[in-house]
């Protein structure tokens, strides 16, 4: 049963969290893109092409990372399944991930929200909502950084006595 744990934890992480960490990222870009655009004179159905783009990636981050708590709870059934839930390596990974779950969801997808409501109230500037577009990237990339850090812990299992 532990096998078949580990195949969903590991399918939930690639299929759920890939499409937040790469949606997430879209989405400043796009953002700052539609703004540039925004100052020129471009047509207004361009402009609400690109502000449905926005939705999209939006829609994407909020949906997959509902499916994304698969990977903790069949994390967690591994672990114990493997008697390794004491372990440093699964402790850090742990609080990785709630640091991780946390920016998503009290930092990125508020500030996305900030941006979508701006543009869609016809702001064609949303560098300032929500604390900036500049910001909403950062955290999207501490995001990042912070499951690539337990992509690595689980890779590398520092202290871990299975011999892999």
């Amino acid at each position: 049963m532990t096998a078949f744990f580990l195949a969903v934890h590991v399918l939930a992480a690639i299929l759920a969290v890939g499409p937040v960490a790469v949606a997430a990222s879209m989405f400043p870009a796009a953002a700052r893109a539609l703004s540039n655009r925004g100052l020129s004179n471009e047509s207004e159905g361009a402009r609400t092409g690109g502000v449905a783009a926005l939705r999209i990636l939006h829609r994407i981050c909020r949906v997959y990372a509902v499916a994304g708590l698969a990977v903790p709870v069949f994390g967690f059934a591994t672990a114990s399944g493997l008697g390794v839930l004491g372990d440093a390596w699964v402790i850090a990974s742990v609080l990785l991930t709630g640091a991780a779950a946390a920016i998503l969801a009290l930092a990125v997808l508020p500030r996305q929200d900030a941006v979508l409501a701006r543009l869609t109230a016809g702001d064609s500037t949303p560098a300032d909502a929500g604390g900036g577009v500049a910001r909403l990237a950062m955290l999207t990339g501490v995001f990042n950084l912070l499951w690539a850090a337990v992509t690595v812990l689980m890779i590398v299992r520092p202290g871990s006595t299975t011999g892999v």
